[in-house]
Order: structure tokens, then sequence, then C-alpha cells
């Protein structure tokens, strides 16, 4: 028997529907059935009535056509609602056959029927149609809509006739799409879960509504847990500008702006504060200067991909590691100055230091509500600066508890001024009494008892992750998503395609490379999963 791969509206998707092969015979509707591929409602219409056309066409009597051949008969109406019919009644003889046997016999249906809630009966042409009480409507409308046709459950006609009446009503929710389906004459079991499943995978809707991608939360990385001297291990990033007056001539005051540098010690929790004129390398590398001044030397700076930063690494040659670079990540914690930049567009991943840079801007609008600190000059707010770094670090960073022989809190400013280097090993035992014998066993043992409290009091609110608790799937290569661009409409947003995964230590991916077309040329960029929606896989 010969096979047609090439057939008018078919599509090679995955997916089994049932087409037909007929071939001429002594009847004129005597059919072969085979299994070939197809995704859309009208398509497989227009297959079965060509094929319909093609067999009555090697009839001796039909004088129309002849043999193999190609027109525009079959595209009638009459031609499809013939197809329609077949399609249906053979649907309908596979998953329904003892209830069809029964009704043409005229007995009752079996009480474990699916359909015996329904009432069906046989119409003229022999299709299941549900029945009912409103048998006694006018026949125009009794077919259609009072009368639907039944399809069976888990059938991919089922979701053939949804998908049609999804893109019908322009891609709209469940209600409208099953409200689509009941007046196109069609009554499917289970019809709600499919419509969801249909609304689900659909990637039309995904690119309009889905939502962003998500991964469970990642585990602390080393330099939150280990101990260290204040500021070894430091998040970095600016904030601003503030409108200040920087000197007065004879036409009046000329007005200029600040920012500031918000420099986070990773461990301690403990910030420090540099007032910069502009964002520029050059004010950065300043303000860096001065913090290192005062703070001691750093082993590890952290921050997102700011062009201030990406040029300060440059300028003062500092080994700039980019995270998703997993041969440097394995010598991160070398000896040496290391810049880490994270992934572009992911302020989640520097939430440490993002916190502390809203901490400060709600203290520095409280402190600007006064009248004396209403017009700022450079001196008033460098000193505001100060101000609000010594409320961030002088605050719990643990419970604060209610017991009368604990007194004392735990905060940031506890170590902030016994740094005397950066010590490559954990602090020596040491007891109460030490702390009299000598100022540097006094420093140890004031060091020694805030990282017990930190580990204690600290560390144990950082176990729990309050959000992204799921594991979800992984984006691989081949993958096609949506790009989110705030600047624009969704609409708007690029398709791409995963050209890379990077997953981290625990095997998830949370960032990855997409390829996109952007002005006729691809462009690859980097970007977490929280900034992309799943569309399908070509895999």
């Amino acid at each position: 028997m010969e096979s047609f791969n090439g057939l008018p509206g078919s599509a090679r998707i995955p997916g089994q529907v049932l087409l037909v092969f007929l071939t001429h015979g002594e009847q004129s509707h005597k059919l072969h059935t085979t299994q070939v591929s197809c995704h859309q409602w009208d398509s497989l219409i227009r297959s079965i009535s060509y094929l319909i056309h093609l067999a009555r066409s090697f009839k001796s009597s039909y004088k129309a056509c002849k043999g193999w051949h190609k027109c525009s008969e079959h595209k009638e109406q009459s031609a499809k609602e013939e197809a329609t019919r077949f399609i249906l009644l053979h649907v309908q003889r596979k998953h329904f056959a003892k209830e069809i046997e029964c009704l043409r016999a005229h007995r009752k249906l079996p009480r474990d029927s699916s359909i015996l809630t329904l009432t069906p009966f046989l119409d003229s042409h022999g299709l299941l149609r549900v029945g009912g009480r409103l048998n006694k409507a006018p026949r125009s409308c009794q077919a259609d809509n009072h009368n639907p046709i039944i399809i069976p459950k888990r059938c991919h006609i089922g979701l053939l006739i949804v998908r049609r009446c999804h893109v019908k009503v322009q891609h709209q929710g469940r209600h409208l799409t099953e409200g689509s389906v009941r007046s196109s004459g069609y009554w499917i079991l289970g019809g709600k879960r499919l419509i969801s499943s249909c609304i689900h995978e659909c990637v039309t809707c995904r690119r309009l509504r889905g939502k962003l991608g998500t991964q469970k939360m990642a585990d602390l990385p080393v330099a939150r847990i280990t101990p260290s001297a204040p500021f070894t291990y430091v998040g970095v990033d600016a904030f601003g500008p503030w409108q200040v007056t920087t000197r007065r001539t004879r036409g009046g005051a000329a007005n200029s702006k600040r920012w500031a540098a918000l420099f986070t010690c990773l461990s301690t929790r403990a910030v420090h504060i540099e007032i910069l004129e502009d964002m520029s390398a050059s004010s950065f590398i300043n303000a860096l200067r001065r913090f290192t001044s005062v703070r001691g030397d750093v082993r590890q700076f952290h921050s997102d991909r700011g062009t201030n930063f990406v040029g300060s690494t440059d300028s003062l040659k500092i080994d700039a590691i980019n995270v998703e670079d997993g041969i440097a990540k394995r010598h991160l914690y070398q000896t040496g100055v290391t810049w880490i930049f994270n992934t572009p567009l992911s302020s989640h991943m520097g939430g440490v230091w993002e916190r502390m840079i809203g901490m400060a801007r709600r203290i520095l609008d409280s402190m600007l509500l006064e009248p004396k600190n209403r017009h700022l000059t450079h001196d008033v707010l460098s000193t505001l600066l100060y101000e609000v770094a010594a409320i961030i670090n002088s605050r719990p960073i643990a419970q604060v508890s209610s017991d009368p022989e604990c007194p004392s809190i735990l905060t940031p400013s506890t170590l902030l001024t016994q740094k005397a280097g950066v010590p490559h090993e954990p602090f020596s035992d040491l007891t109460l009494k030490d702390m009299y014998k000598a100022q540097w066993s006094s420093v140890q043992v004031l060091a020694n008892e805030f990282w017990t409290r930190f580990s204690r009091e600290y560390l144990d609110q950082l176990q729990v992750r309050q959000k992204w608790q799921h594991v979800t799937n992984n984006l691989k290569p081949d993958d096609i998503v949506l790009l989110k661009n705030a600047c624009v409409n969704r609409r708007q947003w690029p398709i791409g395609r995963v050209v890379k995964a990077f997953p981290s230590d625990d095997g998830l991916v949370r960032k990855v490379e997409v390829k996109v077309i952007r002005e006729g040329s691809p462009t690859t960029f980097v970007r977490p999963v929280s900034e992309l929606v799943y569309l399908f896989s070509c895999s």
C-alpha cells in the first residue's frame, strides 16, 4: 500500500492523528487506516477530504475526475463536512463501540459507561450526540448548540478542536475557549482539563502571559559564612544622586550632583560609604583607594556589571572574573585581590548589598526631612552619609535576646575597628581572663565572642529559604526563550535560543547564554533564568 507523506496541509509534528488512505475496491468507502502526524484541525479536514475525493476518482461510475490528480473540488464546503463526519464517526466507533451497539439495538447503556449521564442518541449520520431536555427545540439549532457531538476523553482529535477554538478566541483563557468549543457543537469529555493543558502548552500564550523563570535558591557562598576580618570579602554598589550646592557666585548658587559608593562586608554585614563626584571609573577608583586606606586590604570584591566597576578593574589591573567562567571559579579564594561580576540584569544575586542600599536610602530620606539638611552641601552630605553608615553598623543582625544575663546585642560594629590584619586561620581559643592580660588578647577575645555569636545566632537565620524553595526544570541548549526587556512592550520582547547553560555547584542552572538576532546579526547575551520566559524546546 502506498503512503501519502506529502498530502496538502499535512504536517510532520509529534502527536499521532488518524488519517486515512483510501483505495478503490468493491465499495466506494472501503478504507484502510494509517497513522500520520498532524497538529491542526483544518489541515486534517483538508487532507481527509482530498483522500476521499481521490478514492472516488478511481471508481468507474465517478466521471468528474479520474486517477491521481490535483484539483479544488475537495475544498468545497460539502466535502469538508463529509470529511468531518468521517473523522468523528471513526473516533466514536473506536471509543464508544459498546454504546453505539446498544443504541442501535435499542438497549440500555451499560452502567459503567462514561456517557451515561449525557443521555446520548444517534443522529441521522450515526454520530453520538448529547441528549437532554431540549429535544423540542427547533431543528436548526438543536444539532449544533443543544445537542453537541460527543468527543471522547484523552483523544487527539479533541485536542485539535480545542486548539482551533483557542486560536479562534485570540488565545484567551479557559472560560472563553470552552465557550467556543461548545458553540462549535462539540462536547468533550474532561474538556476543562484538556483546555487547561492546551493553554498551558500554547507558545503564543506563554509569549503573552508566561511567567518568568525561577530556580531553587542557591546555597550561601563561602564568603558569607567564613569567619574573617571585616571587609575581607566586600560587595560594592553605587546609589544616588543628590543635588548639592558646590559654590556661590554673583549669579547665585551653582548646583551639582553627588553619588555614594557603598561597601558591604559579606561576613559581618558592616558597611562603609564613600561619596562620589560622578559615576566615572576615575571617581570610583579614588573612593576605592580611600576605602582600602581606612579599612585595609580586601581579598575579594563582588559587584554588578556597572561600567564604572568594569573600568576600575582595567585601570587597577585587578583580576576580574566572570561568575560563569568555570575554570576561574576554582581559583577565586586564592591570595590576591579578585573582582567577581554578577550575571547581567540579576540584581537578586547582589541582595546582600542591595538591602543595605535600601536601608541607607530610608535613613537618609528621614535625615533630609529636617530643615537644616534640606540645602545640602558636599560637607553636609558627607557627614550625613557617615552617620548613615554608623546607624547601619549599629543595627542588630540577630534576634535581640530578652535574657537579662545576655544584655549585649550582636552588631557589625563589634569588630569594625579591631582589624589588625587579614587572618588566614580561625581565632585561637581565649578565655575572658586573657582579655585583661594584653591589648592584643583583648581584641582577640572580643573577636572570638563575635564569631561565636555570629555562628550561633546569625547564621541560623540564613538557613531558611524565604522563596524559590522548589527545583524547576533546567534550561538547556536549543531551548527557545523570551528575553525580558522592561523598556518595551512585552509583544516586542526578543525571542532567542539557549546556546549554553551554566550549572551551579548543585547542578541547577541559574544563568544561560542566549543567542538572538539583533539588527540582522546574531548576538549572544548571558542572562539569569529570572529574566527569561520558557517557550518550547527544539531538541
